[in-house]
């Protein structure tokens, strides 16, 4: 197929390097802490001072998978630290926009680091257009392939730019395209569709499908190793205590208490309810499964509630799901 004569002036763009983007911010104790605090991390090299002393670093170091951070523009869209480029190093999507390609999905982000960072390095990064691949037909439409490398450099003292030092590298790349299937414009007058939304249906296997037989019969069943006799769940082709594949189903009580729980709030994704109560349900008979909760507000739900099981359908009968409602004591 011929490409476009667009495309030329996108292609001119490639090996373009787009100026610096600057961290608000030295790399700091305080972020660092908060970094590792969100994504449970615990490692005293980046967090315990004494220790981190002790280590050839002579100190505190920044987890490598934070260096992005240290750059980004914060709460506000492009409310990037003075100093920052103005330019866009986007804008080769904007054109592919202009010319029917208005989507994009990212395809990957990788990153690569030089050497760790410590306490007190002020960062910047540099963006270069790296590649623009040909047309390509994927299952999402046609489109192009778009590479972006974000260089990252430690600045010298004083400003001596020959002095900085590259220590990270982010790569990304996205596929900006024309959707295969595009949704045909409403006619005028007509009211839009209401689109049905239908709730994901579980994965059935040979070890499972026991289980979901049983709830469209409002039937509760464990899985029970015919050896020991350990009941087990989620289902398992092998018994965890004495390795035996031999195995039948009783069918539990339906009572129990709810061992854990949390509220979904974010994102609203239809057809679910929202807030949206889900609990770690211990039975009676000792095993404990996740469930949805009904019948209960969400500021009311307690660790150690009863609760009873009941079977609701959804989707016309296509799918039946045990949920629990809480009962008094």
């Amino acid at each position: 197929m011929a490409e476009q004569e667009w495309m030329s002036e996108v292609r001119a763009k490639v090996g373009r390097e787009y100026g610096r983007v600057y961290a608000w911010d030295e790399v700091n104790a305080p972020m660092i802490r908060q970094w590792c605090e969100v994504m449970g991390v615990d490692n005293p090299l980046y967090l315990d001072a004494d220790y981190a002393a002790t280590t050839e670093f002579g100190g505190i170091v920044a987890p490598p998978a934070m260096l992005q951070a240290w750059c980004l523009e914060g709460l506000h869209m492009n409310n990037y630290a003075p100093g920052s480029t103005d330019e866009n190093p986007y804008e080769v999507l904007k054109i592919m926009e202009a010319h029917g390609y208005p989507s994009v999905v990212a395809v990957n982000s990788d990153l690569s680091f030089e050497r760790y960072v410590t306490l007190g390095e002020k960062l910047y990064y540099t963006t270069r257009l790296d590649a623009v691949g040909e047309e390509k037909t994927t299952a999402l439409g046609t489109g192009y392939f778009v590479t972006l490398i974000m260089s990252f450099f430690s600045q010298k003292p004083g400003g001596d730019e020959g002095g900085d030092e590259r220590v990270g590298q982010l790569l990304f790349r996205v596929f900006k395209f024309r959707p295969a299937n595009v949704p045909k414009p409403v006619e005028k007058g007509a009211a839009p569709a209401v689109p049905k939304f239908k709730r994901p249906k579980p994965g059935v296997s040979d070890d499972t499908r026991f289980f979901w037989e049983g709830a469209a019969a409002g039937k509760l069943l464990i899985q029970r190793c015919t050896r020991c006799g350990t009941l087990r769940h989620p289902p398992a082709p092998v018994c965890i205590k004495c390795h035996s594949f031999d195995w039948d189903t009783v069918e539990a009580s339906g009572k129990g208490s709810i061992y854990s729980f949390v509220v979904m709030h974010y994102p609203e994704v239809p057809p679910f309810e929202h807030p949206n109560p889900i609990g770690l349900i211990e039975l009676d008979e000792g095993v404990r499964l996740i469930a949805g909760l009904v019948g209960v507000k969400r500021d009311e739900v307690k660790i150690g509630q009863r609760v009873q099981v009941e079977f609701q359908s959804f989707d016309d009968g296509e799918l039946t799901l045990p949920m629990f409602r809480p009962v008094a004591a």
